[in-house]
């Protein structure tokens, strides 16, 4: 049995993301905290997030996980989902500006078009840009759900895992060395995201 940490900050979809893992690895232990020490401790950490960037950041200060996220993403398999791929980059528009957590190179900017509905909302289909083992028994093209009125701008693109298009070509999923991350929920898009959340907690890297 190995142990799955849900890092809570008070604004992630919590309760669903631990429903569907448990769903998935029924033998394993899946927990949702804030303790810093269970995370360190942890074999496997999910990071969600929805909600404003700049509450969240306080939050995490507040609870002195800023240092222990930056460690974990290097250390152990690390799933990053919705705000929680968003936090990893280096700055975000919202609110006037926020710093993220520079664990990757980017910037966070909101959809700008004016014939787009914002937030986005609804199921878009997603580009596999590179073969990697989270994408396994996943089609390309395969629909997933999101909810989101920013999206990543720009970044390295050896990092760059998936795309999606509402108006512009956006990354929706990132991969390096043990971080994968994702824009779009995947413990609220059927099938294809309990695939995706399964391959997570047999991912061996």
């Amino acid at each position: 049995m190995q142990s799955i940490v849900i890092i809570d900050y008070g604004m992630g979809n919590t309760r669903s993301v631990q429903k569907a893992l448990t769903y998935v690895a029924p033998n394993d232990n899946v927990v949702i905290t804030n303790n810093a020490d269970l995370i360190m401790q942890a074999d496997r950490i999910v990071f969600p997030g929805q909600g404003a960037i700049g509450a969240c950041i306080e939050v995490l200060v507040k609870h002195k996980l800023i240092n222990v996220i930056k460690h974990c993403v290097n250390e152990k398999p690390f799933l990053g989902i919705c705000l929680g791929l968003q936090l990893l980059f280096d700055f975000s528009a919202e609110n006037g500006g926020t710093d993220g957590l520079s664990i990757v190179e980017g910037n966070i900017v909101k959809f700008s078009k004016n014939n787009l509905k914002v937030p986005h909302m609804g199921w878009n289909t997603v580009k596999q840009t590179i073969e990697h083992p989270l994408w396994h028994n996943i089609d390309d093209n395969t629909y997933f759900y999101s909810v989101h009125s920013y999206y990543v701008e720009q970044n390295s693109t050896n990092v760059v895992a998936g795309l999606t298009s509402y108006g512009v070509d956006f990354t929706c999923a990132i991969a390096q060395n043990k971080l994968f991350a994702v824009q779009f929920h995947p413990e609220k898009s059927q099938y294809d995201g309990l695939q995706l959340l399964s391959n997570f907690v047999n991912w061996q890297n």
